[in-house]
């Protein structure tokens, strides 16, 4: 039987499960997408946005799904003990794919703003969520959007009014949790409303040693003159894999920092899709990888200036070490009309053996004259100057190996723009070159991989 066959039947089997422990609004969209499916089945290597990673071999094995909305018994305030110091957060919990409301901390969010779990919130909001949920996210282009869309039963809404500043970050705890072969598969709905700003930060963790696949379909929508940070930060374990796809769409003079950083994983293939929709909109675009033995990582972006005056930056750095790979794939799309175009596209890597293995592949695509448009990609080593001029100085090989692959990264960690993350970014880097698993300070759960 195909990877696809077996999730066909297994809708066919389940739908009125599905539907009855969802939302009418979710599930409004599932025949179609159900139907794109079918229509598109998993992308191959023979489509030129996804031949880096074989996406069908990912969903063969024989994965569990909670369908019915069992509990799972844990309680991750307790177990869970990793805040980043010295940031307060409000802190919530998506434990595989259902938002975490056994127990709530008690956080104060401006009045307002809404923030908890999809399935709930489409059903006392669902004019609201029927507003926006799945208009980004267009299940005919992109097969995995479609799955997404088929399965996906809850997930986060979080919902920020006109001109409402959410002055607290927010930091949502993503944990997978199974005793058997497991997948999961979340939808994350954010709208900023016209000049409204907030921050949010995404954590992917690992309680389990068992295989995990999560697939999650992120929309956002950023009003005019909006402010937002969006903070992914994935340290799972080598039996784990993860589809994103993000989707984001950005008004006049909007602010928009999306930041991705891999610290730990199995298979990762992120995808991004920015459109700047209104003038003077900017998007800074970074990601890091750091990835050894054979973990995988593959960053797919495209980012469509639809109209003039606005300004893109990516930056996105690998750092691949043993038998691992990397991908980044990046477009950016300046359209006809779209004049006074800023964009700039930078990728970087380092390969610290024979072994290892980075793709790279930026484009431009301009269709206006007056723009300032730029890329570049590079693969290379560590520089063997700077190494021998440390050792020069009594620093030990290891010791300035770690220094340079520090150094190489940083620019990407400074982008953040919260201080105690940023800080708590280069302690986790650092284990990380060291050899340890970036773990988050005091986590009850990852002692298990200690």
């Amino acid at each position: 039987m195909s990877a696809e066959q077996q999730y066909i039947d297994l809708f066919s089997q389940t739908k009125e499960m599905i539907n009855k422990h969802s939302a009418p609004v979710l599930n409004a969209r599932r025949d179609d997408a159900f139907t794109e499916f079918q229509r598109q089945g998993f992308p191959t290597r023979k489509d030129e946005k996804y031949k880096y990673t074989e996406i069908g071999k990912l969903f063969e094995p024989d994965f569990g799904l909670n369908l019915n909305r069992l509990n799972i018994p844990v309680n991750p305030y307790e177990v869970f003990k990793c805040d980043v110091p010295n940031m307060s957060t409000a802190l919530y919990f998506i434990v595989n794919d259902s938002f975490y409301n056994q127990a709530l901390p008690k956080n104060e969010l401006p009045e307002g703003v809404i923030f908890g779990s999809l399935r709930e919130m489409a059903e006392k909001h669902p004019e609201l969520v029927k507003k926006y949920y799945g208009q980004l996210a267009d299940s005919s282009q992109d097969a995995l959007t479609a799955f997404n869309t088929t399965f996906a039963q809850d997930g986060i809404f979080f919902y920020v009014p006109r001109n409402v500043i959410v002055e607290k970050p927010i930091q949502v705890i993503n944990i997978l949790r199974a005793d058997v072969d497991f997948m999961s598969n979340r939808r994350v709905l954010i709208v900023l409303e016209d000049g409204a700003q907030a921050r949010l930060l995404m954590c992917d963790h690992a309680m389990d040693t068992v295989s995990f696949l999560s697939t999650q379909v992120i929309e956002v929508y950023a009003g005019e003159n909006t402010v937002f940070d969006l903070y992914e930060l994935e340290e799972t374990h080598n039996r784990t894999t993860r589809i994103s796809n993000l989707y984001l769409k950005q008004q006049a003079s909007s602010t928009v920092l999306l930041n991705s950083m891999t610290l730990h994983n199995g298979i990762t293939r992120n995808t991004t899709h920015v459109t700047l929709a209104g003038e003077k909109a900017d998007i800074s675009l970074c990601g890091m990888a750091i990835a050894d033995k054979s973990q995988h990582v593959d960053n797919n972006t495209f980012v469509d200036h639809a109209v003039p005056d606005c300004n893109s930056n990516e930056l996105f750095k690998y750092v691949l070490d043993d038998s691992s790979v990397g991908a980044f794939a990046g477009t950016v799309l300046v359209r006809p009309g779209a004049q006074h175009t800023t964009s700039q596209q930078t990728n970087r890597n380092i390969c610290a053996t024979r072994e290892a293995r980075m793709y790279t592949q930026p484009q431009l695509e301009i269709y206006a004259d007056d723009v300032k448009c730029s890329h570049g990609a590079t693969v290379g080593q560590l520089d063997e100057n700077a190494l021998f001029y440390m050792r020069t100085r009594g620093i030990s090989e290891k010791e300035a190996r770690l220094l340079l692959m520090f150094a190489f990264v940083n620019d990407v960690i400074e982008t953040i723009r919260l201080d105690a993350l940023k800080e708590r970014l280069h302690t986790l880097v650092e284990k990380r070159f060291r050899g340890e698993l970036a773990k988050c300070r005091g986590c009850a759960m990852c002692k298990e991989f200690d």
